[in-house]
């Protein structure tokens, strides 16, 4: 059964007129930040790194789109293996389609590019200059002054510089370190479509991170309105245990419930939201209002999870199911989906070799009792390295061929066009003689390529 969000309630980022409410979350600590700064951590070190580190003597990823060269941990592609970039970009959906159905919105929690770089990097720059909560809100509020102005220009400055960084970062994955460097030491008249582009992306990642902050993720991407399709009463969310809270009441008063209305989930929230009012589309899954509710109790002296990871079914007093039948649908989808994927991936080679018809050339020519077809042979090098491609006809009494280079040596995905003449009996060319040739890479047999011959009747 799917379940409905509520959109828009009393606390959020945006107020019932639509206008915006900025959003100054209070610091928190607790075992699900600590967790979040790690992998923070650990997925912008990856991310930072991935341009500079070499394998196999290439950039672990280097989309080289101008020259359509690409190098994936070692492997090595061009513009012909674009296609199996379908299985590769269809199995991460579906991927975090079943993460959610089971976890929900773990992925914007702890993973998503704007929560890694807002909450582990941009953010805590923020509250460094600027200060914990209640002070950004008291200095906002109040007139310009020499204070609020040194703060100001000093974050601003460090967000811009953080910005460019990135956007140069990025720029890496599609230029390469070395080249880049040179691009940034020389004039951007000297490559003016890397400079647009590097420029209008750290233009962009500024005005993101400084100001649009959690409204791409409730304005922008879609996928927090897909909740209500993605996730069901068994999926894993973060809830208010309202059996537990209500009535809301100080600690003193008898028949109160454990919540007693600090509003602490509210001011920690990065969307403003107040967990309290059910699941929203607002919620990012970061768990930092279970940190701060948690805190509470510790200090009431009451049992933790008030706020807590759970199914809708859990907070319901229910039984929540895992391999419910929407999973099992989902994993045997996901194994036919890898099954396929693997078949399309194991019948891609390290070489191309195709067989045509060479161009701008008769079909064949008779020359006495003897027939020449004119072939080329196309040949790809998508091996990561130089290898040895030779060519060679399989022995046959009719027939005689002529390549014109039989050996070449062929650098990492580069291609050259070998013509092939074959003479042949005219009689065996009207039989339907196929001729056949053999390709070796490094002196081992790879491919047999047959080219059937044509002669006049």
């Amino acid at each position: 059964m799917a379940v409905h969000l509520k959109v828009l309630p009393k606390a959020s980022s945006l107020r019932a007129d639509g206008s915006r409410n900025f959003v100054h979350p209070a610091d928190v600590t607790g075992k699900f930040e600590r967790r979040r700064r790690w992998l923070f951590a650990g997925l912008i070190s990856w991310f930072s790194a991935l341009p500079w580190i070499d394998v196999g003597r290439h950039p672990a990823v280097f989309l080289d789109i101008p020259e359509r060269r690409f190098y994936l941990f070692g492997t090595t592609w061009n513009a012909q293996d674009f296609w199996l970039v379908f299985f590769l970009l269809s199995g991460l959906g579906f991927a975090l389609i079943a993460v959610t159905a089971i976890w929900g919105r773990l992925w914007c929690g702890y993973a998503c590019p704007q929560t890694v770089f807002m909450e582990g990097v941009f953010r805590p720059i923020e509250r460094l200059i600027e200060g914990p909560r209640t002070e950004r809100i008291r200095r906002n509020a109040g007139p310009m002054s020499f204070d609020k102005l040194w703060r100001k220009v000093v974050k601003h400055t460090l967000f811009l510089g953080l910005a460019v960084l990135l956007a140069h970062i990025v720029s890496a994955y599609f230029i390469s370190v070395p080249r880049l460097y040179r691009m940034v030491l020389g004039a951007p008249s000297k490559h003016p479509e890397a400079f647009l582009w590097a420029t209008a992306l750290s233009g962009a990642l500024y005005f993101n991170f400084f100001w649009f902050r959690e409204q791409l993720c409730l304005i922008v991407c879609p996928y927090g309105r897909l909740q209500s399709l993605l996730t069901d009463q068994d999926t894993l969310v973060i809830g208010y245990d309202e059996r537990r809270g209500e009535p809301r009441a100080k600690k003193s008063e008898a028949q109160a419930g454990d919540c007693v209305d600090c509003m602490r989930c509210v001011v920690v929230c990065p969307t403003g939201i107040d967990i309290r009012h059910g699941l929203q589309i607002d919620c990012v899954g970061c768990a930092r209002c279970v940190d701060a509710c948690d805190d509470v109790m510790r200090k009431l002296e009451r049992a933790p999870g008030l706020i807590r990871y759970d199914s809708q079914k859990g907070f319901k007093g229910e039984h929540s199911q895992l391999f419910r039948p929407r999973i099992q649908l989902y994993a045997a989808l996901g194994a036919l989906g890898a099954l396929v994927a693997s078949s399309a991936f194991s019948q891609r080679a390290t070489f191309e070799a195709n067989l045509l018809r060479l161009r701008d050339a008769p079909a064949f020519v008779v020359e006495g009792d003897h027939v020449r077809n004119a072939f080329e042979v196309h040949l790809v090098n998508k091996r990561g390295a130089t290898a040895a491609f030779e060519l060679r006809g399989v022995p046959d009494a009719a027939l005689r061929y002529t390549i014109a280079v039989p050996v070449l040596r062929l650098s990492e995905l580069s291609d050259q066009r070998v013509p092939v003449f074959i003479d042949a009996q005219l009689s065996a060319a009207r039989r339907g003689a196929v001729a056949r040739l053999e390709l070796r890479i490094d002196g081992q047999l790879v491919s047999t390529l047959r080219a059937p011959l044509v002669a006049p009747y």
